[in-house]
């Protein structure tokens, strides 16, 4: 049961609303799609700025593990139930890098280690973890997942 696991591991799941014209998951046979999310709270971003500039590798790591969390819940949302994964396929990281930053990979290992820490060998995925000028809202990642659900 996920939700075990999740309260073993002390973690809260909160959804944050679309900031924009989409829903928050599509289903479409045994894949959802979850949209990119940005690290929030209350609506708002919990961290702004650009990843090797004025955003440390370490912070855009947490960001990227708040956006593959708010990922999950956006999931159970949709499907009543993380139970439901079968497993994480693929996740899309995007991040904020300044010039000549080029640990994108290391960044998007926030996210791919929460999931894999959740799910075990389910949360293993294929992975993109793609350099872009700037994300939504100013914040430094984005992160979408794409899972498997039964």
């Amino acid at each position: 049961m996920i939700e075990e696991r999740l309260t073993e591991l002390g973690l809260e799941l909160q959804a944050a609303a679309p900031i924009a014209s989409y829903v928050p998951v599509h289903v479409a046979g045994e894949l959802a799609f979850v949209a990119g999310q940005v690290p929030l709270a209350g609506g708002k971003p919990t961290i702004i700025g650009t990843v090797g500039k004025d955003v440390t590798i370490e912070q855009a790591q947490e960001a990227a593990r708040r956006c593959a969390l708010q990922a999950l819940a956006a999931l159970r949302n949709a499907l009543g139930s993380l139970d439901r994964v079968a497993a994480i396929a693929k996740l899309d990281v995007f991040v904020a890098a300044g010039k000549g930053f080029d640990q994108m990979s290391t960044v998007a290992n926030g996210a791919s280690d929460v999931l894999v820490e959740i799910f075990g060998e389910a949360g293993k995925h294929a992975r993109a973890a793609v350099g872009v000028r700037s994300l939504p809202l100013g914040t430094p990642v984005e992160v979408a997942v794409t899972a498997r659900v039964v």
